[in-house]
């Protein structure tokens, strides 16, 4: 039998955490930090971080810096102002059978409860917190769309992971995490992420509540307030038979190549493929057909015109690999959002609601792709699932040259030298080293 979800969360050691999990959790640091960096740029997480400032002022349970700013509010404020600095650029870690994202709620806010503390933190305990954090929101969030009739967003299911990590991290008793896990998903923020896909804002995937919600949680579990059972940890074992053995973490934990919705990347990737493979250049291309699962057809975005349509789009980044071969810092700007070459091509894609692709994309994404050429000729690809799946994994170099893509020109190559060297191996650091990796992470660049 497995242990009850509390017993796991009071009782989980640094020892018990296999290899393959300290190296995802490494990757997943390292990654989230990348992104953040170009993130922290972004007029969303500028808005995010006024907000906190106005309105979440530091109290008894002490002061923690923003994420990449260093403006120091309440931990969750912190956690409110750096989640929403995370899901600005949508290039953090994802869980295609969650159908969403841990990363960019469990880092701003585990970062923002021990910038709080007033005792040193060693990257082994941190590690811990992770762990659970990590382990708890992907099965949440996993037995949520299994008994849930809508698709809600990140922030659903993060806030039981937070408030169960926080919990353990304050020390609390296995009674008062059931609380903080009760608490964390009964007030998490069930939004709905199809809302966000047809209409793309600053929403985004829910997570800029739910890191707040599962830290208050846990605040309010040590203070008395009750909220247990959380009905997707305790009501839904099939999604817990292996809790302590298994670790979805591992199986699950995927990572983007490029800054737009997971959704796409098959058919991004399927078009670089064509291109490369026969010669063409973007002058050559008449039209694009992409078939694909029908929520992927809903991204549409032919002509975004803020970055927040961009990453809920499919045509417009499928043209940005075609034109430019590449999807990255240079393609978040506003002046990509206006090229004619990328237009043309985006206006001349049409997106095919594919049965076979909808049935079969539960866990996985599908999508094909055909290149129209000028001269009359077509190029179709084989089926595929996107690069950065567990199957298809980016290797160490490619997360690395994604982190300095991405974080070079906002903290300077020194800075994310030391910071990539600390996040990659966070987990051995003393309370020294520790401290200093939480300054890069904290301070404004």
């Amino acid at each position: 039998m497995p242990p009850p979800f509390e017993t796991f969360a009071a009782k989980l050691s640094y020892e018990d955490l296999p290899d393959g999990l300290l190296w995802t959790l490494r990757r997943s640091f390292t990654d989230t930090m990348g992104t953040a960096a170009v993130a922290s740029t972004t007029e969303m997480a500028d808005i995010a971080r006024r907000g906190a400032l106005a309105l979440f002022g530091a109290g008894s349970a002490g002061a923690a810096r923003i994420l990449l700013h260093g403006g120091s509010v309440s931990p969750v404020g912190a956690a409110m102002a750096g989640a929403f600095t995370v899901d600005a650029v949508d290039a953090h870690d994802t869980t295609s059978p969650c159908k969403g994202h841990a990363g960019s709620a469990v880092f701003p806010a585990l970062l923002a409860f021990a910038d709080t503390l007033d005792r040193p933190v060693t990257g082994a305990e941190f590690a811990v917190w992770l762990a659970i954090a990590y382990e708890v929101s992907y099965r949440a969030g996993l037995a949520q769309h299994a008994t849930c009739p809508d698709y809600h967003t990140s922030g659903s299911w993060t806030s039981t992971g937070v408030a169960t990590a926080v919990a353990r991290a304050l020390d609390l008793s296995e009674a008062q995490i059931r609380h903080a896990a009760g608490i964390g998903e009964f007030h998490g923020p069930r939004s709905q992420m199809m809302r966000c896909i047809d209409h793309p804002t600053m929403l985004r995937d829910g997570v800029g509540w739910g890191a707040p919600s599962g830290l208050t949680a846990a605040y309010l579990a040590r203070e008395g307030f009750t909220g247990a059972p959380a009905l997707t940890c305790e009501d839904a074992p099939a999604f817990w038979e292996d809790l302590g053995t298994g670790w979805r973490t591992v199986e699950d934990t995927s990572y983007k190549p490029y800054p737009c919705c997971r959704w796409a990347h098959p058919s991004i990737d399927a078009a670089a493929d064509l291109m490369a493979t026969h010669g063409l250049v973007h002058t050559d291309i008449a039209g694009v057909d992409i078939r694909t699962f029908h929520n992927a057809t809903r991204l549409a975005g032919h002509r975004p015109k803020t970055l927040d349509e961009f990453s809920y789009s499919i045509a417009f980044p499928v043209a940005c690999m075609i034109v430019r071969g590449q999807i990255g810092v240079d393609e978040l700007s506003p002046d990509t959002l206006n090229d004619p070459d990328i237009l043309r091509v985006s206006t001349a894609t049409n997106l095919i609601d594919d049965d076979h692709y909808t049935k079969i994309s539960v866990g996985k994404r599908w999508a094909e792709v055909t290149l129209r050429t000028n001269d009359g000729r077509a190029f179709t690809s084989a089926p595929r699932s996107p690069r950065g799946d567990t199957d298809q994994p980016l290797s160490d170099a490619e997360i690395s040259d994604k982190f300095h893509r991405f974080s070079d020109p906002v903290l300077g190559r020194t800075r994310a030298n030391e910071l990539e060297n600390l996040s990659g191996r966070f987990d051995t650091l003393d309370a020294v080293q520790f401290t200093r990796l939480l300054d890069l992470c904290l301070s404004a660049p």
